[in-house]
């Protein structure tokens, strides 16, 4: 007996709805640095960790608002019509979907970037610390050696 068809696969229109509804609620960092090359106007990333996390690497061009600061600080901070990306650590941390709700309930537009600090790290992406911009190479466990993009 097959381990995959031990539970069988949904009908195509259910696995329709169900994926594209999760590519509405999420992004990846592949996504979300051609966005940023790109600068499409409106996309704002938000790093919701703390101000130690924030210092030791982050996203260049996020704005630092953690988790619990957001119901209070995002209107101030963030206009309303954009598009707000979350993230957090990584595949480990649910803080980005923590962060991703608190800005859905003020009323934004809102995604959650899968991955996360970790592996905009990993894909060899370009991160700002404390002390400047470091470039770390690709992991080939998560993106080509060359980091220019995974094609899929």
């Amino acid at each position: 007996m097959s381990a995959v068809l031990s539970t069988a696969p949904a009908a195509s229109a259910d696995a329709v709805a169900h994926f594209s509804a999760r590519l509405t609620f999420q992004t990846d960092v592949s996504d979300v640095h051609a966005d940023l090359h790109a600068a499409v106007d409106n996309l704002i990333v938000v790093d919701s960790r703390s101000e130690e996390s924030w210092d030791q690497g982050h996203i260049p061009g996020a704005v630092h608002l953690p988790t619990d600061q957001i119901a209070e600080g995002a209107l101030g901070l963030i206009m309303t019509d954009a598009m707000v990306v979350t993230y957090c650590w990584g595949p480990g941390c649910n803080g980005s979907t923590r962060a991703a709700l608190a800005f859905a309930r003020l009323g934004y537009r809102v995604k959650e970037m899968i991955g996360g600090y970790e592996y905009w790290v990993r894909e060899g992406f370009t991160v700002q610390t404390a002390t400047g911009l470091l470039v770390q190479p690709a992991d080939p466990l998560t993106a080509p050696a060359s980091a220019i993009s995974c094609g899929c």
